[in-house]
């Protein structure tokens, strides 16, 4: 096979389900990584990701599967006569290979404007890892920065060069963005969310000529009225084409892309296939990745010799999350002759939905805001089947439709089997299902690793969950939220909690009797559950076992290999002063203290320290705990915001500061990191923290539920406020919904992910009453907290147990 992405690698991932050992299989690749999610890239240039968490198959994959794989290898010739390929690998060596059965898989080329200026160094395309990593390392150096096309792959670059501190100016042609698959409402509710993020937008503007800065470096954009733009980077995302250069020197019929028949065999050679965005199928090329999933399988299962299957085209759609954004479209959407329009609009609300309908029948869809209902409004469009018995409640969707029409019923549940639920992969509810129940499958990763589903472009990851909670939902003692604490008992963390709150059970001893646990003491993994469910529900009333914490939180301080400990004093807001400093050096000095770090949030880390000296080096650094080894707050980021940058918009440091001392003494679930960031530049990388605030020119975005760990995971948009006072508010009341709902051990990425983000929305911003009651509960909760190095008789601290043993 020539070429390694996405729908070439899907084929032999097919293929090797169907006939696993038919060939000795060989890849070419030109780039140097093994196969990764090119759709993920947009997260790597934000910074979200790197590059290993987008790899779909690592190079371990090709070795069990005894697949060579030639990576950073070019193929220039095949020789078709003697069935040989020919290429040179990057450091100019020549490698061959033969063939059976060739397939072409070399994907599509980015377009570049013929306009003077184009080859200027600073110009550059956005399509692979090579120029990811490109963009990335001009964001560092440069400051202005153009995009060329609004286009999806337009929008992306420009948000993550945009993360990287840039400022970004789209420039576009069309009237809005994306108007190949957003209607003129959806296209402007989008540039108006992107826009507040600071994003700039020249539409209906052609672009003329880059002008050279005399260094052969592109210094400005020039447009056909005459006006310029600076520019230190320009970025060109106005399309692509089908790469067919190695097909046409092999004399295949090329017509637009690679002219392949319904089994995607060639119609020059039988011996050779193409596959994916190099290909035309009846005239048409496709460069979503949908279709091409449907022509791997097809390939697959001919080139497997089954012989079955054939490749008819496909009905596409869009279905997007651009910048956090949901987005689908399909059909018709704009409306033609013949057409009426259902329209549901909520600007405030960022929500924006239109249907069209014809002769009884759905032919397109616009979604903006919220896509969970994407799949069936698909389906009915594919089928053509009459909604007029729906056409009243058509537009709440299916996720508040039941039995006869009647609203409320899970979305789900409501599902049929043989309904689409992952595009990409074209993955149906009825075979998650069965994979679930079949596999024993609990946790979404799991699901990804057997069905594909939400494994390509994620926009039904929240659908799937919810699959997946149904589905498990019908074995009780399978669910997460009933499956039991440990062996100890037959109760989840649901049941454990709900006894609590409503016998108003005040110790472990009273749990434990009250649920008839099978071991009267408990065990390690239960105790620590079951003691943080009593202090966040009764604060203050609530009887804290120390003996049930974990090591850590009993010493208050992280242990670590050597069976020394850290010390991290806390720092508001990251912020320090020289008589802290010194402070910390007398002690690092009095105590012999090895080693000391600034960590990743802003702080200084004591490594060293032994356990019989950590009391005395919290009384003389004379600072709160930092609580780095805590479930509950660990730190809050800042940057220097307005008070000190150029470019800040918004004094990040003091609402730091004020969210830190405001914070500083919660428990929760797990630890809880917060940042918050001056400008758009997000210097303090607030989108992977579980509350990241971001100030922009009229006042704070707010998001909600990241997480920076082993698996990245990007925070939701949560709310836009003015005020400082309104974002201690929200944020103050999303922790304590979490501290009152969290499951132990569950980070707030994974709680939002189960109960959802419009639960949590209609809980904090939806309801004032219900966010300021959750705020006063927060508030009567820490104030019942102590600091644990300088209130340690009040905290419960024992300090028996920093006396060494004597030993004879």
């Amino acid at each position: 096979m020539v070429g390694n992405g996405m729908a070439g690698v899907r084929t032999i991932e097919e293929l090797l389900k169907a006939a696993p050992d038919l060939y000795d299989i060989t890849i070419f690749g030109a780039e140097p990584h093994p196969n990764y999610n090119r759709i993920l890239l947009s997260p790597v240039l934000a910074g979200e990701q790197q590059l290993a968490q987008i790899v779909l198959n690592d190079w371990d994959w090709y070795r069990r599967h005894g697949i060579t794989l030639h990576a950073g290898c070019t193929v220039t010739q095949v020789d078709r006569r003697q069935r040989l390929v020919h290429g040179t690998s990057a450091t100019g060596h020549a490698v061959s290979a033969p063939y059976d059965r060739l397939v072409l898989a070399t994907g599509a080329l980015p377009l570049r404007l013929p306009v003077p200026g184009a080859q200027l160094a600073g110009v550059l395309a956005y399509r692979d890892i090579a120029d990811t990593q490109a963009l990335i390392d001009a964001a560092a150096r440069q400051r202005h920065a153009v995009v060329i096309g609004g286009g999806l792959l337009g929008l992306e670059a420009a948000n993550g060069l945009l993360q990287r501190g840039m400022q970004v100016t789209v420039v576009h042609t069309g009237a809005w963005p994306m108007e190949r698959q957003l209607d003129a409402v959806a296209g402007g509710m989008l540039q108006a969310s992107l826009a507040a993020r600071g994003m700039r937008f020249l539409l209906q503007t052609h672009t003329r000529e880059l002008l050279d800065d005399g260094s052969g470096r592109v210094r400005a954009v020039r447009f056909a009225d005459g006006s310029e733009v600076p520019a230190q980077l320009v970025v060109m995302c106005v399309g692509i084409r089908p790469n067919t250069a190695l097909a046409e020197r092999m004399r295949l019929h090329v017509e637009r892309g690679i002219v392949v028949n319904d089994t995607l065999q060639t119609t020059t050679d039988a011996r050779i296939y193409a596959v994916g965005e190099c290909v035309a199928h009846r005239g048409v090329a496709y460069g979503l990745v949908a279709p091409l999933f449907e022509q791997g399988k097809v390939l697959a299962n001919h080139l497997a010799e089954l012989g079955i299957g054939r490749y008819a085209g496909s009905q596409t759609s869009t279905k997007l999350k651009v910048t956090g954004i949901e987005l689908f479209s399909a059909g018709d959407f704009q409306g033609g002759a013949g057409t009426e329009s259902l329209v549901l609009s909520d600007p405030g609300g960022g929500l924006y939905k239109k249907l069209v309908l014809k002769d009884d029948r759905l032919v397109g869809a616009c979604l903006y805001g919220s896509a969970v209902d994407s799949g069936w409004y698909f389906q009915l469009l594919r089928e053509g089947r009459p909604v007029g018995a729906l056409r009243a409640a058509l537009l709440l969707g299916q996720s508040n439709l039941g039995e006869g029409g009647h609203a409320g019923q899970n979305q789900a549940a409501s599902l049929p089997d043989d309904a689409e639920v992952c595009g990409c992969n074209g993955v149906t509810k009825g075979a998650i299902c069965r994979a679930i129940r079949d596999k024993g499958l609990f946790t979404l990763d799991e699901v990804r690793q057997h069905t594909k589903a939400s494994a390509s472009c994620g926009s039904c990851t929240g659908l799937v969950q919810q699959i997946l909670v149904a589905t498990v939902g019908g074995d009780h003692s399978a669910t997460p939220a009933t499956r039991p604490l440990c062996g100890c008992t037959e109760h989840g963390h649901e049941a454990v909690r709900d006894a609590i709150r409503t016998h108003r059970l005040l110790d472990k001893e009273a749990v434990f009797a009250f649920l008839e646990w099978r071991t009267p003491d408990g065990c390690p993994a239960c105790r620590p559950a079951v003691n943080y469910y009593l202090l966040s529900t009764w604060p203050g009333q609530a009887r804290d076992d120390p003996q049930s914490r974990l090591i850590n939180e009993r010493s208050h301080a992280n242990i670590q290999k050597d069976g020394t400990y850290s010390v991290v004093p806390r720092m508001w807001g990251g912020e320090t002063s020289a008589a802290e400093l010194r402070r910390i050096a007398d002690v690092v000095d009095r105590y012999r203290i090895p080693a000391v770090k600034v960590t990743g949030g802003q702080r200084i880390d004591l490594l060293g320290v032994k356990k019989e000296d950590l009391h005395a080096v919290w009384r003389d650094l004379q600072m709160p705990s930092g609580h780095a080894y805590a479930k509950g707050l660990r730190t809050v980021k800042t940057c220097v915001g307005s008070e000190w940058c150029r470019f800040g918009t918004q004094d990040s440091s003091q609402l730091g500061r004020d969210l830190e001392r405001a914070l500083w003494r919660m428990v929760a679930p797990h630890k809880v990191k917060l940042a918050v960031s001056g400008c758009p530049r997000n210097c303090a990388e607030s989108g992977i923290k579980d509350v990241g605030v971001i100030g922009v020119d009229s006042g704070w975005e707010i998001h909600i539920a990241g997480n920076g760990g082993i698996k990245t995971e990007v925070a939701h948009f949560f709310a836009k406020v003015a005020t400082a006072q309104e974002v201690l508010e929200i944020a103050g009341a999303f922790l304590q919904l979490y501290r009152e709902e969290g499951w132990y051990l569950e980070r707030t990425t994974h709680y939002v992910a189960r109960v959802g983000l419009e639960h949590v929305q209609r809980q904090v911003l939806q309801d004032a009453a219900r966010r300021q009651a959750l705020w006063q509960r927060l508030q009567q909760a820490l104030a019942h907290e102590a600091d644990p190095w300088h209130e340690g008789e009040r905290a419960g601290v024992d300090a028996r147990q920093f006396i060494p043993i004597a030993v004879a």
